[in-house]
């Protein structure tokens, strides 16, 4: 059963935005007290955040698709609608984090870092909050935003100092146990470690992290064996060693030959070149052992090789190694450049940014105009187009945005194709210079002629008023005889 994943495809939806509400104020002897619709609530984010206590995504194994939840829509009353909850994923320390074309988006490393995987939707605005001066009691409402889907890919590579390398069964497991207070699976048969084992190691005043990395073998940068799942776990490691079996029962291998076959599959999977290298010769408490290590050692050493005779059963030249591991730790740490604290950079727009583009295209053999901008599509999106008002009320802040100018200087001719947003999810309508709609036919756009229109109760009033003072008049010039 599986209980370690270092990489999963993840399908990631932030919630959408709730509606807004086109609501009127209702209230005795006032029919019509004016909009009151409350704004939708945004829908919640998909956030992925390191957490130090998880140190596998076997969760998002089993369950690939996570949703945040959606904002809820507005109401009558000024009431606004309730968020969405966002939706906080534990990941490990040291997630990388890809689109699905292999670009990285994140290198997620320290506890509390956090990467937002997808945007909730907007709220949609409520008829309250449309209303102005001109647009008294819109009779319309905006839609909240559909929220981000995303399809991607996490990918564990461990944070650690120190890698262990080598055949398998070569005594890594059995070093990092000695070396630390690690507790791997130890057993005289291949393949025993299916998963990085990492372990804390204190020499002197430094403290560093070592890393058993699961055993290579030839072809491992290819994916045979269980390299090429774990050699990803090596990339962070500043101080790479060689673990050798100098005891090995098989005739057609020896500590030299075993060292040039990893050092080749490293090269193969590329970037580690410029990582120090140690070579540890292990099992020297067996006689044969001894020897063969005393045997090769000076060709390693003619190598420029740091070499370390050892034993983990014996507990023999553990301290020299740790104390030799420690202190190039402690130069790779040195070397790296001093963190800057984050500088807040403004970029403020072009004043020639209109922020949306116009490009002529052609669509079975008809001219068409495609808009791409952030403003645009996201208003059409937001915009309810069974309501002549709120296509009305649209036609209006595209032509303040310049689009209708825009489509002029392209070359767009009364009748032409427009199409906003992508190929795959664009609205397009046929083009007519000013962008006349039906609301129109109500007037001025956004007025309700309610307001302007007599109320019969009050129409009554005055009609009664004007016969009493009718007859008071009357009743003035009445003279007596």
């Amino acid at each position: 059963m599986t209980t370690f994943v270092d990489r999963v495809e993840l399908h990631v939806a932030a919630g959408s935005g709730g509606h807004g509400c086109a609501s009127v104020h209702r209230e005795k002897f006032k029919p019509l007290g004016g909009p009151d619709g409350g704004n939708g609530g945004r829908g919640g984010d998909v956030i992925l955040t390191v957490d130090q206590s998880i140190t596998t995504l076997l969760e998002y194994h089993h369950s690939p698709h996570r949703k945040a939840t959606n904002g809820k829509p507005g109401e009558g009353g000024n009431r606004s609608g309730k968020d969405g909850q966002d939706l906080v994923l534990p990941v490990p320390d040291g997630t990388v984090v890809l689109d699905k074309a292999g670009n990285v988006l994140a290198d997620l490393i320290g506890h509390g870092t956090s990467y937002v995987a997808a945007q909730g939707g907007r709220g949609g605005l409520g008829n309250a909050a449309l209303a102005s001066a001109r647009r008294k009691a819109p009779g319309f409402a905006l839609l909240g935003e559909p929220g981000d889907f995303q399809d991607i890919v996490l990918e564990l590579k461990t944070v650690a100092d120190v890698a262990l390398v080598g055949y398998p069964s070569a005594g890594k497991s059995s070093l990092i146990s000695v070396l630390s207070a690690a507790k791997p699976k130890i057993a005289d048969y291949p393949f025993t470690t299916l998963v990085p084992n990492l372990g804390v190691v204190t020499a002197g005043s430094t403290v560093y992290t070592i890393a058993d990395v699961p055993g290579l073998i030839p072809g491992a940068s290819q994916g045979k064996g269980l390299g090429l799942e774990f050699l990803r776990h090596v990339e962070r490691c500043s101080v790479l060693v060689h673990v050798l079996d100098t005891a090995t029962l098989e005739s057609d291998r020896d500590p030299v030959s075993d060292l040039d076959i990893i050092e080749a599959e490293l090269r193969e999977y590329g970037g580690l070149d410029n990582r120090p290298r140690i070579v540890v010769m292990n099992k020297i408490d067996v006689p044969d052992g001894k020897d063969l290590a005393e045997m090769v050692r000076p060709d390693l050493e003619a190598r420029g090789y740091r070499v370390f005779e050892v034993s983990a059963v014996a507990h023999m030249g553990l301290k020299e190694l740790s104390f030799a591991l420690a202190e190039l730790v402690a130069g790779a740490r040195a070397a790296k450049p001093k963190e800057e604290a984050t500088r807040i950079v403004i970029r403020p727009k072009a004043v020639d940014d209109a922020g949306f583009t116009v490009t002529p295209e052609e669509s079975d053999g008809q001219p068409l105009f495609r808009v791409r901008g952030e403003k645009p599509e996201r208003w059409v999106r937001q915009t309810d187009f069974n309501n002549d008002e709120a296509v009305g009320y649209l036609a209006d802040r595209l032509n303040r945005l310049g689009v209708e100018e825009e489509l002029m200087k392209a070359g767009a001719r009364s009748g032409d194709g427009v199409a906003i947003g992508p190929e795959d999810n664009a609205v397009v309508f046929d083009w007519e210079p000013t962008m006349m709609s039906g609301a129109e036919m109500l007037g001025r756009r956004g007025e309700d002629h309610r307001f302007e229109a007599p109320r019969p109760a009050a129409q009554r009033r005055r009609d009664r008023d004007a016969e009493r003072d009718e007859a008071s008049r009357e009743f003035d010039d009445f003279e007596p005889f």
